[in-house]
């Protein structure tokens, strides 16, 4: 009688840092139920790479559920009257979405019980992101201590863990291991105003960061840029 595989809930959003963490999660022998969110993101091609990626990678599932946060607004990403910046600047950038992670990872916790999965894997990282509160590692360690107070689970003795592998990595290093285990790069996307045909603007900071990481990684850009 074949092993029964562990479950894990996999934050996809169609990115670079999600698809490496998807496929670090099945190299550790996990089933991956894969969750995307549509948040109201202006990018929200970003699901159809998410999908993508998905498939490519044999996830059990993937599902996709939706939450309102371009009725808050406050972010670039989400209100079309703030301009996506085309450099860095001090402090938060107007990139961030408000409790974006704490509402992604609540979803995922829910999931994680109806599915009886101990783990839940998001590809936050601290290095390139580091003016976002929500990809800190004091965040993840506070929403664990929530999540194990937080479910019928957790309660009864099987508290999930978040697992947060890419937290400290730099890009290079993110693209290294996602390559070592076959990650298909160019079903991708991290742009945060991509054209209608998903090529990328090369121009946002998330561009910026990708472009640098294969660089810097020494491996081949696979991103679609649109022309200048």
């Amino acid at each position: 009688m074949p092993v029964q595989r562990p479950r894990a809930v996999v934050l996809v959003s169609g990115g670079l840092d999600s698809a490496t963490v998807l496929a670090m999660a099945r190299s550790e022998g996990f089933q991956c139920h894969a969750l995307s969110v549509a948040y109201g993101q202006r990018h929200a091609i970003e699901l159809e790479a998410a999908a993508r990626v998905a498939a490519a990678q044999n996830a059990r599932e993937h599902r996709v559920m939706h939450v309102d946060l371009a009725g808050i607004g406050g972010s670039a990403l989400t209100d079309p009257h703030i301009e996506v910046p085309d450099g860095g600047g001090e402090g938060i950038p107007v990139t961030y979405v408000p409790a974006r992670n704490t509402l992604m990872l609540s979803l995922a916790l829910a999931w994680a019980e109806v599915l009886d999965a101990r783990d839940i894997f998001i590809g936050v990282n601290a290095v390139d992101y580091s003016g976002y509160p929500d990809c800190r590692p004091e965040f993840i360690s506070a929403f664990e201590r929530l999540a194990s107070v937080a479910t019928k689970a957790a309660v009864q003795g099987s508290p999930c863990r978040i697992r947060t592998p890419l937290i400290q990595w730099p890009k290079a290093r993110i693209i290294l291991e996602g390559t070592r285990l076959g990650v298909d790069y160019s079903l991708t996307i991290s742009c945060y105003q991509p054209d209608e045909q998903g090529r990328a603007c090369g121009r946002c900071d998330s561009c910026r960061l990708r472009r640098a990481g294969f660089e810097a990684a020494a491996v081949p850009d696979p991103t679609s840029y649109r022309p200048l």
